[in-house]
């Protein structure tokens, strides 16, 4: 994630004044969170396959795959979210849903390949 001191400064030490983040330290840090989503659900479709998971329970598993993700995220970011993104949605629900088709099509594709053929 992108430097701590370089995202967030303030020009008061007022406690009424409003935290002023770097836009292109929080586009990369809403990057790095969008790709690692997208790489867990690949991952996590390929694991969901191979172990034969079908139904309601493939589906489970990709939301807890996705929760352990947001946990990691912040444990990164020592759980001082407001000083890498503008708030927890960021680590929390951004690309949960977008990177459900990746899982679910290569969930299908291990599957496939493993149980199938």
């Amino acid at each position: 994630m992108a430097g701590e001191g370089d995202l967030r400064t303030s020009a008061k030490e007022s406690e009424d004044d409003l935290p002023i983040l770097n836009a292109e330290n929080l586009q990369s840090n809403i990057k790095s969170v969008y790709y690692s989503r997208t790489f867990l659900s690949i991952i996590g479709g390929v694991v969901a396959g191979i172990w034969g998971f079908t139904g309601l329970t493939g589906f489970v598993f990709y939301f807890l795959v996705m929760a352990v993700a947001s946990l990691g995220l912040a444990a990164k970011a020592k759980f001082s979210v407001n000083k890498y993104f503008d708030s927890w949605n960021r680590i929390l629900i951004d690309g949960v849903f977008g990177g459900l088709m990746s899982f679910v099509l290569s969930w299908a594709f291990a599957y496939d390949i493993v149980h199938i053929f």
